[in-house]
């Protein structure tokens, strides 16, 4: 078995070029890890890269589609050929459609926010394990949605797809802990980011109550998260659900 702390270990954060993602990447990046941008827009990728560490050796930009499988084990690919292999995955990528009843949703609707919000999570799971058990280290970090709990004020394919993440990580923590590969998910409640301040201010103040805390979440709290269990310090915890909610969990 390879000594895991013999050098910087590589992490990768898919949806990485936004609020969450970019937070997340410049923690890991302030713990010491070696960081892969991962999106869809390869110039974001690579452009918020070079805010890390515009030599490349720190900080990589890379495309990766979660919802194609070549797509994915391209990237994957193009990852480990920079950094010898991937320790940490961070599955952020996501979307959510205008909620509407399910009766009123259409199968292309359903079908896009399945493929990105849960089968990326699957595929890009898939990709990296091997490497994982085959070193013996490795830390998967899933972004579900207070939303795959509680399903309530959340389109029914993204409250869907959430709890499915739910699911699949309790599954393959189940497979990997024997390997030494630890994976857990994060359900966060509404975190603050710049979509929020367009809102009007009474839609925007319906959605801050639903937490007993009486705010937003920050991307940095997530991103705290993310950072620990990410680390050594994260040795008991797997199938693990990690609640950012404010309270509203509880409800």
């Amino acid at each position: 078995m390879s000594d895991p702390g013999a050098s910087p270990r590589v992490a990768v954060v898919t949806g990485a070029t936004g609020t969450l993602g970019s937070a997340m990447i410049r923690q890991l990046a302030a713990d010491g890890v070696r960081v892969v941008v991962a999106d869809l827009d390869a110039d974001r990728c690579r452009a918020l890269a070079a805010t890390i560490d515009p030599s490349g050796m720190r900080a990589l930009g890379v495309r990766i589609d979660v919802t194609d499988e070549a797509s994915v084990a391209e990237g994957i690919a193009e990852v480990v050929a920079w950094g010898g292999a991937v320790d940490v995955l961070v599955n952020n990528a996501g979307i959510c459609e205008p909620s509407v009843p399910a009766w009123e949703m259409d199968l292309a609707t359903w079908s896009r926010t399945l493929a990105i919000d849960l089968t990326g999570v699957f595929l890009c799971t898939r990709a990296v394990l091997p490497g994982m058990i085959a070193r013996g280290w490795g830390r998967v970090v899933n972004i579900s949605s207070i939303a795959g709990k509680e399903g309530k004020h959340n389109p029914a394919a993204y409250a869907a797809a959430k709890a499915g993440v739910i699911g699949l990580t309790k599954s393959v923590a189940f497979e990997a802990a024997p390997h030494g590969v630890l994976v857990n998910a994060i359900t966060p409640g509404s975190i603050w980011s710049p979509g929020w301040a367009a809102m009007p201010e009474e839609r925007r103040r319906e959605y801050e109550v639903r937490h007993p805390v009486g705010r937003f979440g920050r991307a940095e709290e997530v991103a705290a998260m993310v950072s620990w269990l990410s680390s050594d310090a994260c040795s008991f915890s797997t199938g693990a659900v990690f609640d950012i909610s404010g309270g509203r969990a509880g409800w």
